[in-house]
């Protein structure tokens, strides 16, 4: 019989990608090192923070699944993907 591992939610990965200023980022940087954290560690706090903050109740892995392949082309505006057929 095969050994399958089931991958849940939680721990699977997107990249997203930020532009900040290089000061601010070397900044938040040397923070997260003085905690011994990651700065990817201390951004998905902060961003699971946001979301129970504007959902108004606890964030469970699952619950919320993606929205769509929807990328960001401007500031609000959405643009989806052509179908790679």
């Amino acid at each position: 019989m095969k050994n399958s591992t089931v991958v849940h939610p939680e721990e699977r990965t997107a990249r997203l990608t930020v532009l900040i200023d290089p000061r601010k980022k070397a900044v938040f940087e040397r923070l997260c090192a003085q905690e011994d954290l990651t700065s990817s560690q201390v951004l998905r706090r902060m961003i699971r923070a946001y979301i129970e903050e504007r959902q108004g109740r606890p964030w469970t892995p699952g619950g919320d699944g993606p929205v769509g392949r929807a990328r960001v082309v401007g500031r609000g505006a959405t643009k989806r993907r052509p179908s790679r057929t």
